[in-house]
């Protein structure tokens, strides 16, 4: 197994298993099944070519197997924010740590960007598995938003998590 840095040559393999993402979690998601199906390629390509994106895959014989994505900020005053996106691991793959290698070399990448202070994160209540990896990783809950995503006639919803970025010789508190 190994863990890469997603460019536009993966864009048919991500956009699989993405949707096979939204297909089987479509809770866990904000994004459905139906509405990034019809994206075209170039979407795709352009999602993992983006200045502003860093999308990790988890690769296994070759094939995408775990993704997930960092997300930075734009804006001036909050370029010291990046969002953790699409993590999602192939459910033949699970509880064999690969979710957790996917989160410290999202960590590692975030560290690696000197101005970034915190990373922050949604998770949908009532998924644990989930929500105590993103603590093993040190993240923390800071809120809860009520009815986050509808799923047909159900409704979810989303833990808010944040984690601050040190980079090294920075203690942590120092921001």
């Amino acid at each position: 197994m190994w863990i890469e840095r997603l460019d536009a040559s993966h864009a048919l393999a991500y956009r699989e298993l993405m949707l096979e993402a939204y297909d089987l979690h479509p809770q866990a998601f904000t994004s459905s099944v139906r509405e990034r199906a019809v994206m075209p390629l170039s979407w795709w390509e352009g999602r993992l070519t983006s200045k502003l994106d860093v999308v990790l895959g988890a690769f296994e014989a070759g094939s995408l197997v775990g993704i997930v994505g960092l997300a930075f900020e734009p804006r001036e005053k909050a370029r010291h924010k990046a969002t953790l996106f699409g993590m999602y691991v192939s459910a033949v793959f699970r509880r064999h740590g690969l979710g957790y290698e996917l989160m410290q070399a999202a960590l590692a990448e975030a560290q690696s960007h000197p101005a970034l202070k915190l990373i922050q994160l949604t998770v949908t209540a009532g998924n644990d598995a989930a929500f105590k990896l993103y603590q093993r990783c040190g993240f923390v809950q800071f809120g809860l938003e009520p009815l986050a995503v509808r799923v047909g006639e159900d409704y979810f919803d989303k833990i808010h998590m944040w984690r601050q970025i040190t980079v090294p010789g920075e203690k942590a508190g120092e921001v």
